[in-house]
């Protein structure tokens, strides 16, 4: 189990190349057993013969007799390769799911550990031996810890949408009314309600807006 999961993930190259043996087995195994079963045939056709002409041609039935035996032996182990590539399949399809679930707990734990220091930082500041004795100094510490808060969900990729004046965007926007505006054109935004979040290019929630309906 250690040597599977120190193994390097297969580049698309090497998959590419796995799946192309395993369609190669497979048509294999149905060529061999599509001559097995023309051998078959003639051996049964050879077997319905009369006496005197099975007796005339003895060189010729115990060639196609030899014949099918190869066939059915190379059949036997087309099949077996096929088998064995399916196997081998199956275990790079597991074993490439169980590395990529294990990439994903990792960026989370690095990112929960990340998190658990802005908790630590709440929590020192809420104790009664830290607390401010007037409200700039409270208010300016929440903004230090905000800030940092802020910059591990910027570092880990989360993207804030704030699309005040902007035109509106169905697929980025959830408009919540309309209301007339001086100085918005019609359908541009006038007021954010609540933020939207994007992680990179996949939104995760839309922007809740009041949009312009014009003067």
């Amino acid at each position: 189990m250690a040597e599977d999961l120190n193994q390097q993930e297969p580049t698309a190259e090497e998959k590419a190349k796995f799946e192309q043996d395993v369609m190669k087995a497979a048509e294999e195994a149905m060529k061999m057993e599509a001559e097995t079963n023309k051998a078959d045939t003639l051996a049964d056709a050879a077997a319905e013969q009369p006496a005197d002409a099975a007796a005339e041609q003895p060189a010729e039935q115990e060639s196609t007799e030899s014949a099918e035996d190869i066939l059915k032996a190379e059949l036997a182990a087309a099949n077996d390769r096929n088998l064995r590539l399916m196997a081998e399949f199956d275990n790079f399809r597991r074993r490439s799911a169980k590395e990529q679930l294990e990439l994903i707990e990792t960026a989370n734990g690095k990112l929960l550990e990340k998190l658990s220091e802005v908790q630590d930082n709440f929590e020192r500041a809420f104790a009664t031996e830290n607390k401010a004795k007037d409200l700039e100094a409270f208010e300016k510490g929440m903004q230090m810890i905000y800030n940092q808060f802020a910059k591990i969900l910027t570092d880990a990729g989360l993207e804030q949408i704030d699309p005040t004046g902007a035109e509106f965007d169905p697929n980025c926007h959830e408009a919540l009314m309309q209301q007339p505006s001086e100085t918005i054109p019609e359908g541009h935004v006038v007021t954010v309600f609540q933020k939207g979040y994007k992680l990179k290019n996949k939104i995760l929630k839309t922007a809740k807006v009041i949009v312009s309906s014009g003067k």
